[in-house]
């Protein structure tokens, strides 16, 4: 199996790569089997937007499952990504905006993880601490179908993020 690291392969390689290979390279951006085998049986891709496009419409069912199934691999909000993988580096650098009220992110996170029994999920790329703290306690608001649907729909969103950015650094 051949590890690469996102911004390591373009898209033309990544269109010519074994499917494990292929798999590996974009496993980072959401460790979803059923759409890493979409978007790496939709190859090849024209182009970036081809490519996003697809993965975007493979992500439009995630549920429940999906969901449970990405977020083994998320920390929590504001704090530091366990590892030093590929999917670390990049979590890493999505936080890298949130600092401060790390004790009120903390004590939220702990309130919707005993409200919805699992962590709090949000694209943090571009978002402040305060951004942040004020989704996190929105949220809190949520019914369980609601946030399910939010929480699918951040999940999306961070991998399409990730995904491009493997292909345009």
């Amino acid at each position: 199996m051949c590890a690469r690291t996102f911004r390591d392969v373009d898209l033309d390689t990544f269109n010519l790569l074994e499917p494990d290979a292929a798999a590996e390279a974009v496993r980072p951006c959401a460790d979803v089997p059923t759409w890493i085998a979409d978007v790496v049986g939709g190859r090849p891709y024209d182009g970036l937007d081809s490519l996003l496009t697809f993965a975007e419409a493979a992500a439009a069912a995630w549920g429940a499952t999906e969901i449970d199934t990405a977020l083994a691999h998320h920390s929590r909000i504001g704090e530091q990504p366990a590892g030093d993988g590929t999917e670390a580096a990049m979590s890493s650098a999505e936080q890298s905006g949130i600092s401060g009220d790390e004790r009120a992110i903390a004590e939220g996170n702990r309130a919707y993880e005993e409200t919805f029994g699992r962590i709090f999920l949000i694209r943090a790329a571009g978002r402040t601490s305060a951004d942040v703290l004020e989704q996190l306690t929105t949220r809190l608001d949520n019914d369980p179908a609601t946030e399910d649907a939010v929480v699918a729909g951040q999940l999306r969103e961070i991998a399409l993020l990730r995904l491009e950015g493997m292909f345009t650094a």
